[in-house]
């Protein structure tokens, strides 16, 4: 059973450190999340209003995720930021000419 949690560990983060490498599919992902935490705004004020008052737990479990889904989202735009950074320094760093701007 530890074989196959290693295989399925070593494939995620296999899949984690191909989707976070480019800035392209960074920013994919950060479009997507946002615009499914946005759906979920949308659809609990509006269409799912009435099913959502009906019951305490439903209502704190949709608002919770979607809190959720926004942090990450955050978290997500956070890791994009850093890593900008980190590929925009990267050439200047190895350029010895320290008047190049």
């Amino acid at each position: 059973m530890s074989n196959r949690t290693t295989n399925l560990w070593s494939v995620s983060k296999g899949l984690a450190r191909q989707i976070l490498r480019t800035r392209r599919e960074r920013r994919r992902l950060m479009s997507q999340m946002l615009l499914m935490a946005l759906g979920m705004m949308a659809a609990g004020l509006w269409l799912l209003d009435h099913w959502l008052a009906a019951n305490l737990w439903r209502f704190f479990l949709w608002w919770a995720g979607c809190a959720g889904i926004c942090s990450l989202t955050m978290l997500f735009a956070l890791y994009d930021f850093a890593a900008v950074i980190r590929e925009e320094r990267a050439p200047r760093q190895s350029d010895p000419d320290p008047r190049r701007n």
